[in-house]
């Protein structure tokens, strides 16, 4: 299965270790604990309302929980088209769930590891989380029947084609598989890209990894590394979507989604 050469050692820089970015961190992570709950209760609340309102709602709290980890967010690009879609995006960090959520809520594809995670995993499954058993390549297949089921319901699913996250200044490849998904349920494609950047101190190529989640970090080294960080800023650029019908293929749909994802793309205007 993909797996990256990305470590926290090589990668990622360290926590801040001041005392006041532990105090930072502390603040920061209570609060996000809180939120998280209120968020949950919330969301729970409005699950048999309007889908509307309820997406308003997961949009915004989604978006709550990047900037109360310390995260400045700024999301550019076309709001993204309604029913099915299948949106994709480099994989750097447990921050890009949130902030695709913010542009538009969905179901995720998640390896199955993920459910194990303490809070996490098991907000995750509660969400509607498809996993994927990355050791069992005989259940690929099946996983991506229940993404174009999915789609064909007019949801829209959220997938990391890179197969593993890296530390966004190296970076994988698209795989094509899931992209078969949108072929079977004819929904179109939206890529989106994510940076990370620290002040403008985020060396010669401008990203930052300080909020990478690679190798063998655990989910709460990676959480006090972004909550002690200062000035860290999440570019979130919602680029022009692929329609059905532009790819004969899955691997020509795969490379025009990464295309889209590493160009410059241009400079869209700045949507709500």
């Amino acid at each position: 299965m993909p797996s990256a050469p990305c470590t926290p050692g090589g990668c990622v820089r360290g926590s801040a270790r001041t005392a006041a970015a532990r105090v930072r961190a502390v603040v920061r992570l209570t609060a996000l604990l809180l939120l998280l709950a209120a968020g949950i209760t919330a969301v729970a609340a409005a699950a048999r309302g309007p889908a509307g309102a309820r997406e308003r709602l997961v949009r915004g709290w989604s978006l709550a929980l990047a900037r109360t980890a310390g995260v400045r967010v700024r999301v550019t690009g076309a709001a993204p088209p309604p029913g099915g879609l299948l949106l994709v995006a480099d994989h750097v960090s447990w921050l890009d769930v949130p902030l695709l959520a913010a542009v538009r809520p969905a179901r995720m594809l998640a390896k199955a590891e993920v459910r194990a995670w303490p809070v996490a995993g098991a907000l995750a499954a509660w969400a509607g989380t498809l996993f994927l058993d990355r050791d069992r390549l005989r259940a690929l297949p099946g996983t991506v029947a229940r993404i174009a089921d999915a789609l064909r319901a007019g949801r829209a699913v959220t997938v990391f084609p890179e197969g593993s996250t890296w530390c966004g200044r190296a970076r994988g490849r698209f795989r094509r598989a899931v992209f078969q998904a949108a072929l079977d349920a004819a929904v179109p494609v939206q890529p989106v890209r994510v940076r990370y950047r620290l002040d403008g101190r985020a060396g010669p190529t401008g990203v930052s990894a300080v909020p990478a989640f690679v190798g063998d970090d655990t989910l709460l080294a990676s959480l006090w590394r972004v909550a002690s960080a200062r000035g860290l800023v999440a570019e979130v650029r919602v680029l022009p979507v692929i329609p059905p019908g532009a790819a004969p293929d899955r691997r020509t749909l795969a490379r025009l989604a990464q295309d889209a994802v590493r160009g410059d793309g241009g400079t869209p205007a700045v949507h709500p």
